[in-house]
C-alpha cells in the first residue's frame, strides 16, 4: 500500500508538472498567434439619410457670382473670398463643368 502511496504521488507530481508546461506553451502560442481582427465593411447610408452639408468653397464662390448680374471677374471674386488665385481657378473651373456659370467675357464669370 505504501509503494501505491509513492507512484501515485509520482504520478501526481508529473501531471502538475506537465500542466504548467503546457501552460507556458501556450501563452507562447498566443503571443505569436495574435488573433487577426477584420474591419466590418462600412454600411452605406441612404443618400437621404445623410446630415446637410456645410457650405463648401465653391458654394460661397457660387454665391458672390450670383449677387453680380452683370457678371463678376477673378480679382473681385479673389478680394471677396479671400481665397488665393489658383484656388478660385479651380473653383470656377469646377463650376463651368458642371454648367453653373458661364464665361462672359475675358475672366468675366456669371450665374448660368
Amino acid at each position: 500500500m505504501k509503494q501505491l502511496k509513492k507512484d501515485l504521488q509520482a504520478v501526481l507530481k508529473s501531471l502538475k508538472e506537465a500542466t504548467e508546461k503546457t501552460k507556458k506553451l501556450m501563452k507562447r502560442v498566443e503571443t505569436l498567434e495574435k488573433p487577426q481582427t477584420l474591419k466590418k465593411p462600412r454600411a452605406k447610408t441612404p443618400s437621404k439619410a445623410r446630415a446637410p452639408k456645410k457650405s463648401s468653397d465653391s458654394d460661397a464662390v457660387l454665391a458672390i457670382i450670383k449677387r453680380f448680374k452683370k457678371g463678376v471677374d477673378g480679382a473681385t471674386l479673389r478680394k471677396k473670398t479671400g481665397f488665393e488665385g489658383r484656388k478660385i481657378r479651380d473653383i470656377v473651373y469646377r463650376l463651368k463643368k458642371r454648367g453653373k456659370i458661364k464665361t462672359v467675357g475675358n475672366g468675366v464669370y456669371l450665374k448660368a
